[in-house]
Order: structure tokens, then C-alpha cells, then sequence
């Protein structure tokens, strides 16, 4: 095991790219990086691992050109190099491809890829220009892709393949990956990697940042680990489990595997009669979709994003309009009730897009947690607010959910963004809801945060029976969270496992991809 501490004397000129003694402090004082040292070979694929918070992220920030670092220097190919911008970091041939898409989803893929660096002829931008770069790129790295296709078309994996050729059209050498299998089928992943091995093989270095360990694991030559804002360790991938890798992250074990008894589900808490829905675009996205949840289980939903989930868990929430069938929470109707009819009915919302829907980001800690209950009794008296109350209940969810902040008077958006999600979930999972509509609750944070969240979760199910609607493009977090699994393509329900035990990955990204589906009889269970 190779292990490289921050003051170890080297010589530059054998990593293509070198961070040496980075030191980041933000203006609240906040220590995000503190004598780092980061190096990385040329031709490998490194994984950078860490805690939400633990300063992958201004890392990454401070390397493209997004942060500037109060102490250290950064070396690409042995040369000392000053990044101001991301265009700088370009020139110097360091690319990131962001974890959600950088796409204009209305344009054609010849015209994403040459945002920015556009061609023209005479005084007007050339469309044919463009779309034979896009298949001279395409074709000269072997990653086939449409020039002239509309970007909403696209399957998601088809779209990480643009981004990957954006970059590499700017010249790009070194790629930062910032959680590039966040959204893909295990289909679209292995593809992902067989892309990836082929542009090592062209001498391409690549930084793989990721939670999911087994793909750290599965892809990366050499791993370093952060905590809190330090190096912990470089070492080999092959040298390490994925245990030992969570452990070195989070400073203690952490459970990979959820220990969760059968569900004993009860009466009926939420029903989808046969619903429709047209989005903005006018593309019909769900088509007469119908199962139903009950109390005190977990039925998860699986699917490419783009396939109705969004929009479906939007609908229940009271977000969108239903516009075509039914939705039922506790055998009535909610069309056209608020969304605080709704929640005043124990319906409880953790949204794909926490700093949109899930916070207020220049509120306090404080502030969103008792944001969906500020009005109710005991929590003010006449017309002020009891902070005594608040801020003892506020502490308590701190503490319960490992919130690290400053304090309940932090501002939100001073928080890392898995600290952000345990804000969230302690608003909703404290409410005691009857229904939980949870929507994407582990992506992007780390294996710690992961564990508390899914454990509260189970939790919810089995002590007080709450009835959970899972959305995931996780299909680790599906199998072993959900008790049963309902997966969509298209649209409409092309599976259904009532014992998510009983299927595997690859069978779940055969029938997201479309590749199959069942027949309406093997799936009458859905809707009982």
C-alpha cells in the first residue's frame, strides 16, 4: 500500500497532474482543505473518495479553475500552472463533466458540443461545420453518436457519451468525473467503463469521483481518501475492500448491507387509477399507469430518468396538476388539492432536487426543519413563534441525524450537500408521516449519510407503519431497501417484482432499457 502524506518530497514530473499542499478556507472560516497533496499518474484512473464534506468537491472546484486556494500549488505535467477559470483549466487540458447533464436538451448534439467554441461562416454559425466535428470526434475515440439528434431523444446514457465528446473535442487530457454513474442502468455503466478503458488505453488520465465503492473499486487503478478536508490515504485499489475504503472515509464501519426484517403490510394508503400525464414539451410521459402502496411497506420504482417518475411523484406531492385518471390517498381523491391540503393529510415529500424543493438555502438549519410545521399547535403562541420548542427540537434532529453544521443557526447553503439531505429528511421523516413520497434520497452523498438515511427510512416502515413510495436511479438502494419493485420505461409499468429479493441489477436494466416487458397478467399484483 502506497501510502503518499502531504509533505513527502517528489518530484513533480512523474504525475501528469500534481496538487501539492492545498489549503482552501472559505470566509466563514470553514477549513475545506487543509495541506493537501493529491498526484495522479499518467494513463490511470484514480478514485477520489470521501464524506459529503470532506472536500472532494472544493478540490475538484479549486483544480478547474472555481476556487482559488490559499496555500499550494498545481503542477500538470511537472509545470507549475495558476488556474483562475475554467477556461484556463482547459487550455491546460483538464475537463469536467458535471454529475447532471450540461446539455440544452431542445438543441442537436452537434450543437451542444461546440457550445462555446462555435464555427462560423461569414457572420452566421456553422450547423454543417459543427456536425462534422461531432462525427470526426465521434468516430477518431470509436463513441458512435447522432450529430444531428435532439438532445431530449437521447437516453441518459447516450448523453454522458456527448459530455464525454465535449471534452474531448476541447482538447481535454485529464477528465474529472464527477459521479458519472449517478443516473445509468448497470447496462449504460459497464458501457461507461468499456468507454473509459479505451481512453486510458490512449493515454488519457482520468479522476473517478464516486460513492458507489464496488465501481471504485471495479474501475480505478489507484484511490485516494479525504476526511474531513484531509488526505487519509493513497493507496492501490486492488490493495483495498470496499469495507476498508467506507471505513478509512467515515472513521468507523459502516453497514453495506441493510439488515431489515419482511414488511407486514396493512391497509391500502395510496392508489394510482390509471393515470396520464402530457408535460410541457407535449410528450405524453406516463400512459394509464396503475399500482397501488400500502401501509408499512416500501415499494420502490426503478426507470431511466425521463420515464414518468419525476412527474408521477410530482403529481402525489401536489406539484403538478393530475391531469388524465386518479390519485388516492387514504381512499380519497386529491385532484385539486394544495400541496398543503395534501400534506396536512400525513403525506410527507423528499424531492430529487433538494436545494429547489427541498430547502431554503439562506434560511437557517433551524428554519427548514420546522418549516412544514411552524403553524401547527405548540409551535407558536399568539402571534409569535416558541423558540424554545424550535430550538430544543432542532438540536435533537441534529444530533439524531449527524447534521454537521455549526450550529441550528447556520445557514443552509453553508452545509455540504449530503448535510443538506439529512436537513431534509429530518423535516420529513420527523413529521411521522402516513406516506412518504422519497424521491432520490441518497444520491450524491456518501456511504455514512447513506447508511443513517435508509436505516431511518426502514425505520419509518416498521415502527409506524408508514406506506413508502421510493424513487431511485440506484438500483443498489431499490433491491435491498424496497420490499417490492415497480419499474417504468416509456412511460408505463414494464415490470413488477413483488419480492425485490428475487431479482438482480441486470434483469431490473433489461426492462428499464426497454429490452423487455412483462405481460399485464404476470403483474395483476400491482394493482390489488
Amino acid at each position: 500500500m502506497e501510502n503518499i502524506s502531504a509533505g513527502e518530497v517528489s518530484r513533480e514530473e512523474r504525475y501528469v497532474l500534481s496538487m501539492e499542499h492545498i489549503t482552501k478556507v472559505y470566509g466563514n472560516g470553514f477549513i475545506a482543505n487543509k495541506d493537501i497533496t493529491f498526484r495522479v499518474r499518467k494513463g490511470e484512473i484514480h478514485g477520489l473518495v470521501g464524506e459529503n464534506g470532506a472536500g472532494k468537491t472544493t478540490l475538484m472546484k479549486v483544480l478547474f479553475g472555481l476556487e482559488v486556494p490559499e496555500e499550494g500549488q498545481v503542477f500538470v505535467d511537472g509545470e507549475a500552472v495558476a488556474i483562475h477559470n475554467p477556461q484556463e483549466a482547459l487550455k491546460f487540458g483538464i475537463g469536467l463533466v458535471h454529475q447532471h447533464f450540461m446539455l440544452v436538451e431542445s438543441m442537436t448534439v452537434a450543437e451542444n458540443m461546440v457550445l462555446g467554441i462555435e464555427p462560423v461562416r461569414g457572420l452566421s454559425f456553422d450547423l454543417k461545420k459543427a456536425v462534422r466535428l461531432t462525427d470526426k470526434i465521434s468516430e477518431d475515440y470509436h463513441l458512435p453518436i447522432q450529430a444531428t439528434a435532439k438532445v431530449k431523444d437521447l437516453s441518459v446514457g447516450y448523453k454522458q457519451r456527448v459530455e464525454l465528446l465535449k471534452m474531448l473535442l476541447r482538447g481535454v487530457k485529464i477528465l474529472l468525473l464527477d459521479e458519472p454513474t449517478a443516473v445509468l442502468t448497470p447496462q449504460e455503466t459497464k458501457e461507461l467503463f468499456v468507454q473509459l478503458k479505451k481512453l486510458k488505453s490512449l493515454g488519457f488520465t482520468i479522476v473517478f469521483i464516486s460513492h458507489k465503492l464496488n465501481e471504485i473499486k471495479e474501475i480505478c487503478d489507484n484511490i485516494t481518501v479525504l476526511r474531513r478536508g484531509r488526505v487519509v490515504n493513497t493507496c492501490a485499489a486492488a490493495e483495498v475492500d470496499e469495507r476498508e475504503i467506507s471505513r478509512m472515509m467515515v472513521g468507523r464501519d459502516v453497514a453495506l448491507a441493510m439488515d431489515k426484517k419482511k414488511a407486514v403490510p396493512k391497509d391500502e394508503i395510496l392508489r394510482i387509477e390509471g393515470v396520464s400525464h402530457v408535460n410541457k414539451f407535449g410528450a405524453k410521459v406516463l400512459n394509464h399507469v396503475s399500482f397501488c402502496v400500502r401501509r408499512g411497506e416500501i415499494v420502490g420504482v426503478a426507470g431511466v430518468e425521463g420515464n414518468g417518475q419525476a412527474e408521477l411523484a410530482e403529481m402525489i406531492c401536489g406539484l403538478l396538476p393530475v391531469q388524465d385518471g386518479d390519485i388516492l390517498v387514504k381512499g380519497k381523491s386529491i385532484k385539486g388539492q394544495s400541496i398543503k391540503e395534501i400534506r396536512n393529510q400525513k403525506v410527507s415529500f423528499i424531492h430529487e432536487d433538494r436545494m429547489v424543493f427541498g430547502v431554503s438555502k439562506n434560511q437557517t438549519v433551524a428554519e427548514n426543519v420546522i418549516s412544514d410545521r411552524f403553524d401547527k399547535p405548540g409551535y407558536y403562541k399568539g402571534p409569535f413563534l416558541t423558540n424554545k420548542k424550535i430550538r430544543r427540537e432542532t438540536k435533537e434532529l441534529i444530533g439524531e441525524f449527524t447534521i454537521a453544521c455549526t450550529g441550528m443557526d447556520a445557514e443552509v447553503k453553508t452545509l455540504s450537500g449530503g448535510n443538506i439531505q439529512k436537513v431534509v429528511a429530518a423535516r420529513e421523516y420527523s413529521s411521522a408521516p402516513d406516506l412518504l413520497i422519497a424521491s432520490q434520497i441518497t444520491r450524491g452523498i456518501d456511504v455514512g449519510a447513506t447508511e443513517l438515511v435508509r436505516k431511518k427510512l426502514i425505520a419509518l416502515r416498521d415502527h409506524l407503519d408508514t406506506g413508502v413510495l421510493l424513487f431511485s436511479a440506484d438500483l443498489n438502494e431499490i433491491l435491498t431497501v424496497s420490499d417490492s419493485i415497480i419499474v417504468l420505461f416509456g412511460g408505463e409499468i414494464a415490470a413488477y417484482f413483488p419480492d425485490a429479493q428475487a431479482v438482480d441489477e441486470m434483469v431490473l436494466g433489461e426492462y428499464m432499457l426497454g429490452l423487455k416487458k412483462m405481460a399485464p397478467e404476470e403483474m395483476r399484483e400491482v394493482y390489488r
